[in-house]
């Protein structure tokens, strides 16, 4: 995958925190500054432990930028080995860095919690990916991500096959239950929006076939089905679709809420052109990943 639309000044903010964390006030690794000269040079190698999606590598760059500027060094030389993207498997080198060990030893937390939490998510993804194939519908992120994290996980929901849905509150409405109610209905809150801001997207959540018929009166043509059987989905795209076929529309549907991998492709099936899926960014396990010197 191309790094092209990686997130860099998130990523430099997110590393500029991680390693006021890790080297405190003074920028200071008390260990490696004891046991390693300032000129002693070495190599150091970011390897697998275990499979996975690779995602961040561009991070590495950055913390050994930011270390070197920190203590006013040179940073190590960098040979990024695997791109965005790629499967890996264990024991496979993703980068070697050749520099100063001091710089190394200082970078390398930094680099691999990024590298890891980044890598699971993509990983994550990619069997939604591979579990959606063939059905036509396409995994989506949510905004269940880690806070100061959002650009970077989306990204690495990208690095494994999935899209992002919005970025935030602020480029997608999404007219849910306490939305309807505090608007006094669906046709109200859809007009509210549509009135002061002419130009975004509205999508409405429904669960019902009944309210996407409702939802698709009001005006909204992006329906999110919420925790439907896969019956009922099948049967509320079939008659979303005969609604926007009459009238010469083009519908867009999503369906949310208890999926898991053992269902999505029966889920798939149903017609949907989407499913979002919160747990790419909360709940994905980190991949294994270390830096060995050699």
């Amino acid at each position: 995958m191309s790094t092209e639309h990686f997130p860099e000044p998130d990523a430099r903010r997110v590393v500029a925190l991680a390693l006021d964390e890790d080297l405190g006030p003074q920028s200071l690794d008390v260990t490696s500054t004891a046991t390693i000269p300032a000129d002693q040079v070495g190599i150091g190698q970011v390897v697998a432990r275990a499979p996975g999606v690779l995602a961040g590598g561009p991070v590495i760059a950055l913390a050994l930028d930011e270390v070197a500027a920190r203590t006013g060094g040179v940073p190590p030389s960098l040979d990024v080995r695997i791109a965005d993207g790629t499967a890996l498997e264990r024991g496979d080198v993703v980068a070697e860095l050749r520099g100063p060990l001091r710089q190394v030893l200082m970078a390398e937390r930094t680099v691999l919690n990024i590298l890891s939490r980044l890598s699971g998510v993509a990983t994550h993804t990619r069997r939604w990916s591979d579990a959606l194939a063939g059905t036509g519908c396409t995994v989506l992120d949510t905004r269940k991500t880690t806070p100061g994290l959002r650009a970077l996980e989306k990204y690495a929901v990208r690095c494994g096959g999935g899209t992002n849905k919005r970025m935030g509150l602020f480029d997608v409405a999404m007219v849910k239950d306490n939305h309807k109610i505090a608007a006094g209905g669906v046709g109200a809150a859809y007009a509210a929006i549509r009135e002061r801001f002419p130009d975004v997207t509205v999508e409405v959540e429904v669960t019902t076939t009944a309210e996407a018929i409702e939802a698709l009166e009001a005006g909204s043509r992006f329906l999110m089905c919420d925790n439907m059987s896969v019956d009922l989905l099948r049967e509320t795209v079939a008659a979303a679709r005969a609604w926007g076929a009459e009238r010469g529309e083009s519908v867009e549907i999503e369906a949310t809420g208890g999926l898991t991998l053992e269902v999505a492709a029966d889920y798939g099936a149903t017609g949907i052109d989407w499913m979002s899926v919160g747990g790419l960014t909360h709940s994905s396990p980190i991949v294994d990943l270390a830096l060995d010197l050699v």
